[in-house]
């Protein structure tokens, strides 16, 4: 692969991650945000194997595969069977932050972003770290979604969102992680991420809802 080819694949993976986040800002349905967040591990693992096939590496080919199937296939089944058990309103219907108000908060999140990683991307410019900031960006996103959504499931795609970042971030910094280091992190998000599936599917048996502010209701 030359090098303007992997510059232009390597900015439209980045671009992919970045678009799905907004995605999420803006869409309020619970089923199309895990149907996003599948979109978006597909270019998670795009991205990956865009540096595998740079560095003809084939541990980061194995990783790429790896998470395809964990963070485009699994993680998105979870999260369906999740909403499916615990029969959740489809849509959040009364978040913290309406949507244009979000879309301003990613815009000056990928501002900050772009501030924060600067002289990180100083250390050692090259075109995998000059994509750095849509990384963090996508952390900020996912971050921003946790704190601001009410629906127990909305906010585990922030969660998922927040780990996608992470992950991109680690790819770009570092041109790729070793194959035992990724495993064992998806595999204490897997774990989270059914702890979180089991509590939600109870708070719902318990309480009849999974809305933060009607189980504070019931606590005060």
């Amino acid at each position: 692969m030359n090098e303007t080819l992997y510059v232009q694949l390597l900015d439209l993976a980045c671009g992919g991650l970045l678009l799905t986040s907004v995605l999420v800002l803006w869409r309020r349905e619970v089923a199309v945000l895990i149907r996003v967040f599948a979109v978006q591990g597909v270019v998670l693992a795009a991205l990956v194997a865009v540096l595998a096939t740079h560095e003809s590496s084939g541990e980061l080919w194995g990783v790429a595969a790896g998470i395809l199937v964990l963070r485009a296939g699994v993680l998105p089944h979870l999260l369906r069977r999740a909403l499916a058990a615990s029969g959740d309103t489809q849509r959040e219907t009364r978040p913290l932050v309406n949507v244009s108000a979000s879309l301003l908060v990613a815009a000056a999140l990928t501002l900050l972003a772009y501030a924060v990683s600067r002289p990180l991307v100083a250390l050692a410019p090259s075109a995998a770290t000059q994509a750095i900031p849509i990384g963090l960006t996508v952390v900020l996103i996912g971050f921003f979604v946790l704190v601001t959504r009410r629906r127990a499931l909305s906010q585990l795609v922030g969660f998922l969102l927040m780990d996608n970042g992470i992950t991109a971030v680690g790819f770009l910094t570092t041109a790729g992680v070793g194959l035992i280091v990724e495993i064992g992190v998806s595999l204490d998000v897997l774990l989270a991420l059914l702890v979180l599936q089991i509590l939600t599917v109870r708070m719902r048996e318990a309480f009849g809802d999974t809305d933060l502010d009607e189980l504070r209701e019931l606590r005060d």
